[in-house]
């Protein structure tokens, strides 16, 4: 063995390459290289490679046959995290993104919304819920809590085939400047499970973003239930020296 192959367990040696591999599928054509051809890669033996294959099959990502090979089943796409960009901007030139409005209603707000969005004391929201598809591919449901002043024109307008985003800037003139989001892994519920159509208990990404106009006014507050076999988060992250390095 090359001294410089990692001696490691094959379960250890199968999700070092699945996970290299999760991220690569992009860059080949419909088909994967070989068995072969990954293991000299890799520098892994071919059963390692077949276990991280089986990782990446039982994820949906793949599937494998005797006569046809490997091949990707389905693409995911990048949303990304260094930009404030709505659905509709992310994805633009994968396809049409349009938007199954459920609910779009003026209505109070839990109180912890209300301080988020430094309403005053009685003072409501506008709430929207949306189903959003790729084509015919439901990709997230969206709840978000508007400002009313801005919340009630952007109801006004055509929710169906543009994003929140596009519309609160067209509505208020301003232009949107700032977010502060967390992101986490759930699973999906239920009801989740049937609107995304995956499985329950299918993996989901969590977003909660509010989101600022110029000045730091605080306008957009959304929870949003991603697709985590279909949405990959992506960014670029600057560090900065510290007082320590420096």
């Amino acid at each position: 063995m090359d001294a410089t192959q990692l001696r490691q367990p094959r379960a250890d040696q199968a999700r070092r390459v699945a996970d290299v591999l999760r991220r690569q599928l992009h860059s080949y054509a419909q088909v994967l290289p070989t068995e072969q051809q990954l293991a000299a890669e890799f520098a892994v033996s071919r059963n390692s490679v077949r276990e991280a294959l089986a990782l990446l099959r039982d994820e949906g990502l793949i599937e494998r046959g005797r006569k046809v090979g490997t091949r990707i089943t389905q693409p995911k796409f990048e949303h990304g995290l260094d930009v404030l960009l709505g659905l509709r901007e992310t994805l633009k030139g994968h396809g049409d993104v349009r938007n199954e409005v459920r609910v779009a209603q003026l209505i109070t707000p839990p109180p912890a919304v209300a301080r988020r969005l430094q309403l005053r004391a009685s003072e409501r929201a506008v709430y929207v819920e949306r189903l959003r598809y790729l084509g015919d591919l439901p990709l997230s449901l969206d709840l978000t809590y508007l400002a009313p002043d801005i919340g009630l024109e952007v109801i006004a307008r055509d929710l169906e085939h543009n994003d929140v985003f596009a519309l609160i800037e067209s509505v208020s003139g301003d232009h949107l400047e700032s977010a502060d989001l967390a992101l986490e892994a759930i699973t999906a519920d239920a009801h989740s499970a049937a609107t995304l159509q995956v499985p329950e208990g299918a993996p989901l990404l969590f977003l909660e973003r509010l989101t600022r106009l110029s000045g730091e006014r605080p306008v957009d507050l959304e929870y949003i239930r991603m697709r985590g076999d279909r949405i990959t988060m992506r960014g670029s992250l600057v560090r900065t020296p510290s007082e320590e390095q420096s």
